[in-house]
């Protein structure tokens, strides 16, 4: 290759990376291929193995993460808790069925939520809206220009506890409508990680829903160590990015927490050069929106709005699970960030060629 070859190469490489848009991140995901359900095992499931490296793609289970990690090596996890948000109930006086979905809690003492209420259009300030077949639960509405669509008060006298006591019995595990059916027994514990802690997310962390407690249990063995975060997930991961120019699109915000102990964790074994594992999306989004200047990993308490996608320069990860995406989804674009845009839509390509599952109980991505 000539110097002038070599010139323009970089510069059509240079240009690609500045332009990239929403439409390059299309993808045809046939219908059959989007998970619905759980595996019977969370860690006997098919999983594609990317090395950036060698730019190769080959194939395992999920399981069989114990031959790639060892002692030195940590896992950053998110112990986020889903909570039932998803909740049916009435209008009053017209008796309308409506689904008001519980998208942050404002106000503990007042019992002020922002919500979705579907549908919405006839939904006014004022309304009251009665939940359970013993109406033992109302809201009022009070505002409905917040950009998440309501505000509502729920009219409940009791102590905090018996509050969150009544969401719990009435609310219903928040499954994503793509998958067109009613929550389950058995969605209340599968749309769920083992290491979920701290309630307060509307979508589960879903790479972390793969590992079992004997995975745990022989990743630590082989001397591994886990990272606990939390990230409260948002429903803004889903929300339909309507820019072409991906600098112009804004994430919702969501809270998170690193502790000062994940914190050392972590940067105990960048500096043995351990290999450091976010797993899941969620958990890059959080130790991306914390990192010190040197490069390592920082205690933060607050909120992130942070959006990745190509090209972005990662900090402290140097390897990731995560599972397969939808089309244009920001999960799909951070992926694309960190494997490399060419290998993983050509791991897409294989994937569904392969009949992989995608979303939220499909299968599993690791990248090295």
């Amino acid at each position: 290759m000539t110097n002038n070859e070599k010139i323009i190469t970089f510069a059509a490489l240079f240009n690609r990376q500045k332009t990239m848009k929403l439409s390059q991140f299309r993808f045809h995901l046939p219908p059959e291929l989007i998970a619905s359900h759980p595996s019977k095992h969370r860690d006997e499931v098919p999983m594609l193995v990317l090395d950036r490296k060698t730019q190769t793609i080959e194939h395992a289970q999920f399981k069989d993460i114990l031959n790639y990690f060892g002692d030195g090596d940590v896992f950053i996890i998110n112990n986020t808790k889903v909570f039932p948000a998803r909740l049916y109930g009435e209008k009053e006086k017209t008796g309308a069925k409506i689904e008001v979905f519980l998208l942050r809690e404002l106000n503990r003492e007042s019992r002020l939520w922002d919500v979705l209420v579907d549908p919405a259009r006839k939904i006014r300030i004022g309304n009251k809206l009665y939940f359970g077949d013993d109406d033992s639960l109302v809201a009022e509405v009070i505002d409905n220009t917040t950009s998440r669509g309501r505000t509502i008060r729920f009219l409940f006298d009791g102590p905090y506890e018996e509050f969150k006591k009544t969401i719990q019995r009435l609310g219903e595990t928040p499954l994503p409508k793509i998958h067109n059916r009613q929550a389950t027994s058995e969605d209340e514990e599968r749309y769920q990680t083992i290491f979920a802690k701290h309630e307060g997310a509307v979508a589960a962390p879903t790479a972390g829903m793969h590992f079992s407690r004997e995975i745990i249990k022989r990743l630590e063995l082989q001397g591994v160590s886990f990272a606990e975060i939390t990230l409260h997930l948002g429903l803004g991961n889903f929300r339909t990015i309507d820019v072409e120019d991906l600098t112009k699109h804004k994430m919702d915000s969501e809270e998170m927490i690193i502790e000062q102990e994940a914190a050392e964790i972590v940067n105990r074994s960048m500096a043995r050069k351990g290999r450091i594992v976010a797993v899941g999306t969620t958990t890059m989004k959080a130790i991306e929106s914390s990192v010190t200047v040197a490069g390592t990993l920082k205690p933060y308490k607050g909120w992130t709005n942070k959006f990745i996608f190509p090209p972005y320069d990662f900090s402290i990860a140097n390897a990731m699970i995560t599972n397969l995406h939808m089309s244009q989804s920001p999960m799909m674009m951070m992926v694309a960030a960190f494997a490399g845009y060419d290998l993983l839509m050509k791991a897409y390509d294989v994937a569904i060629d392969k009949k992989y599952k995608f979303f939220t109980y499909g299968n599993p991505m690791l990248i090295l």
